[in-house]
């Protein structure tokens, strides 16, 4: 009998076949650990009335989220102090960059006034998330803000008008903001919160 002559051709194409299969499972399987890193990290650990927490917030947030816990279990609220740690908590995940996928992850959207909210949007995408890098794979190399404390200058009520709504115990509040690292990033902010329900939420932001 004669042997079968090897055909090197084929077995390298065969062999190179295996290899890029192996490649794409493995590349297809880095992209999902990856993907699932950034679905843990925004895995919700915490709620009260509807606030939630979740696992991607900075270590300063927790910390003001647990104050805002304890306020809002309170028999009476302390209306003024909730006022501020509202502020805190929206102006801390905000303006913290960090920990952002990418432009259209803008932090703060539980605290904004639902009509308010699509334009908050569009003005936090076309200003300070404009040029945050996607980082969707974890592979990011950009420094990017991290807010360490919000200091609350002022707080004050007046009235405040948004189309149809009419606060006369509006809240006017000015902080002044303090990072991990000095990056350039805005250091003061106004806002206003008004009553909606039971729940004071952001109308605007200056």
């Amino acid at each position: 009998m004669k042997k079968k002559k090897i055909n090197f051709k084929k077995l390298i194409i065969i062999i190179l076949i295996i290899m890029v299969v192996g490649l794409s499972i493995f590349l297809i399987k880095s992209c999902m650990m990856s993907k699932e890193e950034k679905v843990k990290d925004h895995e919700i650990i915490s709620k009260i009335n509807d606030y939630e927490l979740r696992e991607s917030a900075s270590t300063y947030f927790k910390n003001v989220f647990n104050d805002l816990k304890k306020e809002l279990n309170k028999d009476e609220i302390d209306e003024e102090n909730y006022a501020k740690i509202i502020s805190k908590l929206f102006i801390s995940d905000c303006y913290t960059l960090d920990n952002k996928i990418n432009q259209s992850d803008v932090g703060g959207i539980q605290f904004v006034y639902e009509p308010f909210r699509n334009d908050f949007l569009m003005i936090a995408k076309d200003t300070m998330y404009h040029h945050i890098e996607n980082n969707i794979y974890d592979n990011r190399k950009q420094k990017l803000p991290v807010v360490s404390n919000v200091v609350i200058t002022s707080i004050e009520q007046d009235k405040f008008e948004y189309l149809d709504k009419v606060d006369e115990n509006a809240y006017y509040v000015d902080v002044e903001i303090e990072y991990v690292k000095d990056l350039g990033y805005a250091k003061k902010a106004s806002l206003v919160l008004i009553h909606n329900n039971d729940k004071l939420e952001v109308a605007k932001l200056n």
